[in-house]
C-alpha cells in the first residue's frame, strides 16, 4: 500500500503520529504540504516573517527525506495529488479549528481511505470533561481533570516511531521559487525554522527550565522557553514537551507544564465554543460601549502611547513578531482598559503580528485580559502600565533596548518620563512631546472611565 502524509502544524519528522502509522502500514509513503490560497491571501504583509519560518521547516524536512510543497486550495489540490501518484490512503494528524474541520471534511469526502490522528494535543477537546460530560470553562479544575487523566495513564507519554527509509523523494525539486509562485518574499525571522533548531531551543531551555517561574515574567532576562513558535508549528511534539517538563520535579518544571495544559484548556474552548471566535464568551459583554478612537488605537499599534513598557513592548512585537506573555497581558489590558479600545482590534492586530500566532491562544488570551472570556480576570482587575513597569523592568533595560530615546533617563524617571521636569528631559537629551510622546491618555482617569463602561455595558 501506498500513503501519502499531509503536513499542516506538524512540520517535523521525529515522534509525528500521522508519519508513523503511514510508515507502520505502507510499503512507501510521500509528503506533502500546500500553502492554502485563502490563508495566504489574507495576509497583508507580503514579508511576512511566518511564511518564512514554513518555508525554512519544509527546506530541513526536504533536504532529509523529500516533500511535495503546493500551493492554492487543498480541496482541489490533494486529492490531486492522490490521484497523481496513485496513493491508496491518506494519513493527516487533527486540526481542531473550525475553519481547519471544514475543510478536512471535504477532502476526506474526495478519497476514499483516510486516517487522521491525535497528536498536536495530548488530550483532545472531547476528552477532558467534566463528570456530567460538558466541557470545564474554567482553567483550575480543568487542570485537575487533565492530570488526573495524565496520571491515570500512569504518565505514559508515547513516542511515535517513524521508518524514513520508507518516506520516497519526489522527483520536483522544492526551492526558493516557491516565494515567486505564492507572492511573498523571503524575510527570515529571529528564531529559523526546522526541527533541529526547535531541538537546540528545547536544549537551551533545559539549562533555565527550573528557574523558569522566577524568570518568565521579566523582559529583560532571557527566561522564557523561545519555544512557543516552534510548537505552534509542531516542530517538537507535545509528548516530548511533557516528557521535558517531567524530567525533574521542581516550580519551573512544574509552571512549565501548567502552561502546556493552559494551551489545551484554548483549544477546547474553541473547540466546544466556536462562537468565540467573533462574540465574547461572556455573552452580555457583547453589549460594552467601547469608547476608544482610531487615534488611541493606533498609538497602541505603533508603540507612541507615552506609556514606555507598553511601547517598549509594541515596538518589540513590530519588528520581532515575539512578546513575552507578561506584556502580552500588559498590552492587552491598556488597549482595553486605559484606552477603551475593542479587545477584537487588539486580537486582529496580533494574529497579522505574531510568529506563534495560534486563533485559540490568542482568543482565549485576549478575552482572558478584557475580561469577556471564560475564567477571566474580573473586568476592575485593570493593569496599572506604570507599576508592571517598575516590577518587571525596574532598570528599564527591556524599555531602552526598544525605546532607545529613554535611554538617558533614570531608572526612576524611565517609567513615567513625562513626570521628569525640564531639566531632567534636558539631561536625558529627551524632551517629552518632541523626542518622546506624552501619556496619549491620563491613567487615573482612563482607569476610572472604564470601570463605568464596563458596568454600564453589562448592567444593561
Amino acid at each position: 500500500m501506498k500513503g501519502l502524509v499531509w503536513l499542516r502544524r506538524d512540520l517535523r519528522l521525529h515522534d509525528q503520529t500521522a508519519l508513523s502509522f503511514a510508515t507502520k502500514e505502507c510499503h512507501e509513503v510521500e509528503l506533502v504540504f500546500i500553502f492554502d490560497k485563502e490563508i495566504l491571501g489574507k495576509l497583508k504583509d507580503k514579508t511576512d516573517k511566518r511564511v518564512s519560518f514554513i518555508y525554512e521547516c519544509l527546506k530541513e524536512i526536504d533536504e532529509k527525506v523529500g516533500i511535495h510543497v503546493l500551493y492554492g486550495d487543498p480541496n482541489i489540490e490533494i486529492p490531486k495529488l492522490f490521484k497523481k501518484i496513485k496513493a491508496d490512503k491518506l494519513f493527516f494528524n487533527r486540526d481542531y479549528e473550525p475553519s481547519a474541520l471544514k475543510r478536512d471534511a471535504t477532502v476526506m469526502k474526495s478519497i476514499s481511505k483516510v486516517a487522521s490522528y491525535k497528536d498536536s494535543v495530548f488530550f483532545e477537546p472531547h476528552e477532558v470533561l467534566k463528570n456530567d460530560g460538558k466541557p470545564y470553562t474554567v482553567f483550575t479544575p480543568f487542570k485537575k481533570k487533565w492530570l488526573e487523566r495524565f496520571n491515570n495513564l500512569g504518565k505514559n507519554v508515547s513516542d511515535f516511531k517513524v521508518k524514513k527509509s520508507k518516506i520516497k523523494r519526489p522527483t520536483q525539486k522544492f526551492n526558493e521559487k516557491i516565494f515567486k509562485k505564492i507572492g511573498f518574499t523571503y524575510n527570515p525571522a529571529i528564531f529559523k525554522g526546522g526541527e533541529s533548531f526547535a531541538k537546540s531551543e528545547l536544549k537551551k531551555f533545559e539549562k533555565k527550565i527550573d528557574r523558569y517561574d522566577e524568570c518568565r515574567d521579566f523582559p529583560s532576562v532571557d527566561g522564557t522557553s523561545n519555544l512557543s513558535v516552534y510548537i505552534r508549528h509542531g516542530c517538537l511534539s507535545i509528548r516530548e514537551l511533557i516528557n521535558f517538563s517531567l524530567k525533574d520535579s521542581n516550580k519551573g518544571r512544574d509552571i512549565w507544564l501548567s502552561e502546556l495544559i493552559w494551551r489545551e484548556f484554548y483549544q477546547m474552548i474553541l473547540a466546544q465554543f466556536p462562537k468565540t471566535i467573533k462574540n465574547c464568551f461572556k455573552e452580555k459583554y457583547e453589549r460594552i460601549d467601547w469608547r476608544g478612537g482610531s487615534k488611541e488605537f493606533r498609538a497602541w499599534r505603533e508603540g507612541k502611547t507615552g506609556f514606555p513598557i507598553v511601547d517598549a513592548a509594541m515596538r518589540c512585537l513590530n519588528e520581532t513578531g515575539t512578546m513575552p506573555n507578561r506584556l502580552r497581558m500588559v498590552t492587552a489590558s491598556f488597549l482595553c482598559k486605559t484606552l477603551l479600545v475593542d479587545y477584537k482590534k487588539g486580537e486582529k492586530y496580533f494574529a497579522e503580528k505574531l510568529l506563534d500566532f495560534d486563533l485559540a491562544a490568542n482568543n482565549g488570551g485576549w478575552q482572558w485580559s478584557s475580561s469577556t472570556g471564560c475564567d477571566s480576570q474580573p473586568y476592575f482587575r485593570i493593569f496599572n502600565p506604570y507599576t508592571q513597569s517598575e516590577k518587571f523592568d525596574g532598570d528599564g533595560i527591556f524599555i531602552k533596548q526598544w525605546c532607545p530615546e529613554l535611554r538617558g533617563f533614570s531608572s526612576k524617571k524611565i517609567h513615567s518620563p513625562a513626570d521628569a521636569d525640564m531639566i531632567e528631559q534636558s539631561e536625558a537629551s529627551c524632551r517629552i512631546g518632541v523626542d518622546y510622546p506624552y501619556p496619549v491618555v491620563d491613567y487615573k482617569r482612563k482607569r476610572e472611565e472604564a470601570m463605568k463602561m464596563y458596568k454600564e455595558g453589562i448592567s444593561t
